[in-house]
């Protein structure tokens, strides 16, 4: 499991997943896309996440990203969103996952009725038992509308190849007190890290395991300053508030919607989510824009 802590910790760049309006991966820009992170040093890269579109792509387009993804990261390992309606389809993308050459798996219990406890346990036995790669729970209540309770998460731990967890910011914000909890109950090879880049100060400032940063799939530079910053309280403070800017407008617009702008101004091309999903406005865009020169981090791409 040591290599899978590996894996799991430091700072996960997101990017987003350029497709058009029928959910058709551009597999050239998605490439690109994360040959560019990989280039920036990146620990990790993660595929198809909330915002790489994965709810919104059908299991083809999926592959067509994944196989991508791997063949542009190089030696950067790749995570991959496998999480799915059924747990049938979510066992098959973490097996293509593994047959695109992912490093890791990122599960999300997805869900149209609500899930209870015992549904997501099956979930996650079902899939762990189906492939050999590590697995990170993605625990996003936001989107799933359901929460990986701490009990919850310290019982799937146990399964070998349950590797990590990715946590949103505690409802307290006590990222701290949660750090403890759980490594006090969890093997010491599990990783703990967060995401909700607006917050994640508290969970670097705390000694989080890992960052899954949607920022980071775009502007990796900053958000590796930023992790690096983790032991330095005056440092991270400064980046943290260098970035304000761009929090606000996460805000205020969504993270997701931003970035897929973000990756337009960045000359990455065409990045206009899938319908029914709608980009930023044009107001809202230059707003956006506006946020990316206050914090610093226009510049040209190559």
């Amino acid at each position: 499991m040591s290599s899978a802590k590996t894996l799991f910790s430091g700072l996960s760049a997101f990017p987003v997943t350029p497709a058009d309006e029928n959910g058709h991966v551009a597999a050239d820009r998605f490439g690109r896309l994360v040959a560019y992170l990989a280039k920036a040093g990146v620990p990790s890269i993660g595929a198809l996440g909330s915002t790489g579109s994965y709810a919104y792509l059908s299991g083809a387009e999926r592959a067509r990203a994944l196989e991508a993804a791997v063949e542009a990261a190089g030696n950067t390992p790749v995570i991959a969103g496998v999480g799915a309606l059924t747990t049938a389809d979510a066992v098959s993308n973490a097996k293509a996952a593994k047959a695109a050459g992912a490093s890791g798996l990122l599960l999300a219990p997805m869900s149209y009725l609500p899930l209870s406890d015992a549904e997501v346990e099956g979930l996650v036995k079902t899939v762990a038992a189906a492939t050999d790669l590590p697995i990170c729970l993605y625990n996003n209540p936001t989107t799933t509308k359901f929460t990986f309770s701490e009990d919850l998460i310290i019982r799937l731990s146990a399964i070998p190849t349950i590797a990590a967890v990715k946590n949103p910011a505690p409802q307290d914000g006590d990222f701290a007190g949660q750090l403890a909890r759980l490594r006090n109950k969890v093997p010491e090879a599990f990783s703990i890290g967060y995401s909700g880049d607006w917050t994640v100060s508290g969970a670097l400032s705390a000694g989080a395991d890992a960052w899954y940063s949607v920022l980071g799939g775009i502007f990796p530079a900053i958000c590796l300053d930023m992790w690096r910053a983790a032991g330095d309280p005056a440092r991270l403070a400064a980046v943290n508030e260098q970035l304000a800017p761009v929090w606000q407008v996460f805000a205020r617009h969504s993270s997701f919607r931003v970035v897929h702008a973000a990756a337009e101004i960045l000359g990455f091309g065409p990045a206009t989510p899938v319908p029914p999903l709608l980009p930023l406005s044009p107001e809202a865009r230059n707003e956006a824009e506006k946020a990316f020169t206050a914090a610093g981090l226009l510049e040209t791409v190559s």
